[in-house]
C-alpha cells in the first residue's frame, strides 16, 4: 500500500475499517486458510472486530443500504423472505402457527447473517471494486 493510498485510508475510513481491511489485505478472505489461524492469534476483542459488525447486527437491512451494498442486501432480505415463508407454510401445513422461539431463533440467525457477512462485503466492495449479489462471496461457513 502506497503513502497516498494510506492517507486516503486516513480521511475516508474510520480506525475500525482501517484496520478491518488492513487484517483482510494480509490475511485474505474469510474462508482462506491464512486468515483462520491469523483469527486465532487474535485477542477476543480484535476477533470480533474483524469477523462481526456490531450495527449490522442490530440495524442489518438499513446499514447495508447505507454503505452501499444494495445488491447484497437486496439478495440477503430475498433469501430471508423466502426462507420464512417456507418456515410459515410448513407449520401451517402441520396445522399450527410458528412457535415464538422459532420466529426468534429465526431472527436471530437473521441478524448473525448480517452481522457477519457485512465486514468483508464493505472490504470487496471498498477495496477490490466488487459489487455482486453474493453476500456470501468468500465467507466460511
Amino acid at each position: 500500500m502506497s503513502v497516498t493510498e494510506q492517507t486516503q485510508d486516513v480521511a475516508t475510513y474510520s480506525a475500525k475499517w482501517q484496520e478491518r481491511f488492513a487484517f483482510f489485505d494480509a490475511h485474505g478472505a474469510p474462508n482462506a486458510p491464512t486468515y483462520k489461524e491469523a483469527l486465532k492469534q487474535l485477542p477476543f476483542k480484535k476477533k470480533i472486530l474483524v469477523n462481526g459488525n456490531f450495527i449490522a447486527f442490530f440495524f442489518g437491512p438499513i446499514y447495508l443500504f447505507v454503505l452501499g451494498l444494495w445488491k447484497k442486501n437486496l439478495a440477503l432480505l430475498g433469501i430471508i423472505i423466502l426462507a420464512s415463508m417456507v418456515v410459515d407454510i410448513l407449520f401451517g401445513l402441520a396445522g399450527m402457527e410458528t412457535p415464538k422461539p422459532v420466529d426468534a431463533g429465526f431472527g436471530m440467525v437473521v441478524n448473525l447473517l448480517y452481522a457477519l457477512s457485512t465486514n468483508y462485503a464493505y472490504y470487496l466492495k471498498e477495496r477490490k471494486g466488487e459489487q455482486g449479489w453474493n453476500p456470501f462471496k468468500g465467507m466460511r461457513w
